[in-house]
């Protein structure tokens, strides 16, 4: 367990006495975490190890699949299929629970996309997801190859499949990255290299009226040091990003209450556990859970009986 300073004015979410406790380590990068409450189990990725992950509380850390195609940003879907961005073959790809795949998205415009990051899915069932660049660098996250689109977007799947539509306008983003639904999805929450900006959720699926919520979230440089990069919203609206310094945790006023710190930096988040208020961390070469006083924001892959009235 690490002791954590948790500042006062966060101790409506998080016990003052909350502490990290470890569950795996190990790892060169851990991202991409997604929890299935219908197995009770988290899947992550290493994306340097290439290789996929389960955990579960019974059996702790298990190797699911490697190489994984440098697997990135996961969530899973209503019908308990896994949606996954896998880096190396620049698809948004659907990992179904008898192990088919099936791929939703891996061009627009008649070009490959660059390679998609992070994904959320609607209620309706259409999915959304960011484009940046990073699976095409000559680094360890990825395989080094030219882009063929000339921007980095967020692009949308409708409900049932079909052409990928670009959802913002091509010059919006430097590098999108985390992205999550407000409880209500009227509005969706992106965070780029150094900022989080948040935009109205439009009748066709578009994303207008778009603002800037925080800048200087993390370093300029290419790459950078604890840059903006997951996030997750809670029931209560407040929108929780994995920054410089920790988590980075924004009021549903789009202010800033404070920074949870980390002893890592922290590439991604996710709740779950048996009442989804366990906050489960990639942070680097660790996995970590800490308890809060919050539930996620409802999502299409929760049990139904977890909401009822």
């Amino acid at each position: 367990m690490t002791k954590l300073q948790i500042p006062e004015s966060l101790h409506h979410l998080i016990d003052p006495d909350a502490e990290l406790e470890q569950l795996a380590e190990g790892f060169l990068f851990s991202e991409g975490p997604a929890w299935n409450d219908v197995t009770q189990e988290l899947i992550f990725h290493d994306i340097p190890g290439d290789a996929r992950w389960r955990w579960t509380e019974e059996r702790g850390p298990e190797l699911v699949e490697s190489p994984d195609y440098m697997g990135n940003g996961a969530v899973f879907d209503a019908d308990g299929g896994l949606l996954v961005c896998e880096q190396v073959t620049s698809s948004l790809v659907r990992i179904q629970p008898d192990g088919a795949r099936t791929i939703p998205a891996f061009h627009f415009g008649g070009k490959y996309l660059n390679s998609p990051n992070d994904v959320v899915v609607h209620s309706d069932g259409s999915i959304y997801f960011t484009d940046p660049n990073y699976g095409r660098w000559p680094v360890w996250v990825g395989v080094e190859r030219k882009c063929d689109l000339d921007f980095q977007g967020v692009f949308r799947v409708p409900p049932g499949g079909g052409p990928v539509q670009l959802v913002v306008d091509r010059d919006e983003f430097e590098q999108p990255n985390g992205l999550a639904f407000s409880p209500d999805e009227k509005t969706m929450y992106i965070d780029d290299r150094t900022n989080l900006k948040a935009f109205d959720v439009a009748e066709d699926g578009s994303l207008v009226n778009g603002r800037l919520v925080a800048d200087d979230m993390g370093s300029k440089d290419i790459p950078g040091t604890g840059n903006p990069d997951g996030l997750k919203v809670d029931e209560l609206g407040n929108v929780w990003v994995t920054a410089r310094d920790g988590i980075w945790i924004f009021g549903p006023d789009e202010k800033l209450i404070d920074i949870l710190p980390t002893p890592e930096v922290s590439g991604n988040l996710v709740w779950g556990g048996p009442d989804l208020r366990t906050l489960f961390i990639t942070m680097t070469t660790k996995l970590v859970r800490i308890e809060t006083k919050v539930r996620s924001a409802r999502l299409p892959s929760h049990r139904p009986e977890r909401w009822a009235a």
